[in-house]
């Protein structure tokens, strides 16, 4: 873990990664709210390319609550068998897709504590629906972020939660909306986690990591 970088280190670096990527954009395919809701909890302990592998021709014929109703429990596992825990994962979602259309007319809600409540989504979900969606500057701390978060000192922390925290404390609000996409994308493709390529990394300058390699 890096000590804490100072304002004007963090706005720099948030600077170059906005130049190189103005608008980056999650990984995940997804057609509407409620589909982005059910790709992201299938994701968990997956990858975005298998997600969207799955779901291709799933979203096609189940992009509402009800639809996915309509299709049932086993017929979303043949869709989604080759994504790990897909069992589980399908139980959550026909869950949550009866209690959107129960209690909030087939639609995603818009508040962390109505989206945590749903089966299958935490924290973690919540945030990538309400910044990926509705456009909030909420930070989804996944393995990468939390990575990149205390390697270069952006906003370190031991757990998830602390990480969270201090990223919304840290980053300058005029780059808090897709922050979090930033530091995915960058812990995914650059700051790797076993020989992260920092001789390509467009923030080594400013990065006081002891990990650096050539």
């Amino acid at each position: 873990m890096s000590a804490q970088l100072d304002y004007k280190t963090i706005k720099e670096i948030f600077g170059r990664l906005h130049a190189l990527n103005p608008e980056p954009k999650g990984e995940l395919e997804h057609v509407n709210a409620y589909t982005l809701l059910v790709a992201v909890v299938l994701s968990a302990q997956a990858t975005d390319a298998g997600v969207n592998r799955a779901t291709r021709a799933l979203f096609q014929i189940a992009d509402t609550p009800r639809k996915m109703l309509d299709l049932g429990e086993e017929g979303l596992i043949e869709h989604i068998k080759t994504i790990g825990l897909f069992r589980q994962k399908a139980k959550n979602v026909i869950r949550l897709s009866q209690i959107l259309e129960e209690t909030y007319d087939g639609q995603v809600p818009s508040s962390r504590a109505a989206l945590q409540a749903l089966p299958g989504v935490g924290r973690k979900t919540a945030n990538v629906v309400l910044n990926m969606w509705f456009h909030q500057p909420a930070m989804a701390v996944d393995t990468h972020v939390f990575r990149v978060a205390n390697r270069t000192g952006i906003a370190p922390g031991k757990t998830v939660e602390a990480v969270e925290r201090n990223l919304e404390d840290q980053v300058p609000a005029e780059y808090a909306l897709h922050a979090h996409h930033w530091l995915i994308l960058h812990g995914r493709y650059i700051c790797v986690a076993r020989r992260p390529k920092c001789g390509i990394c467009p923030i080594r300058d400013l990065c006081p990591s002891e990990e650096k390699t050539e």
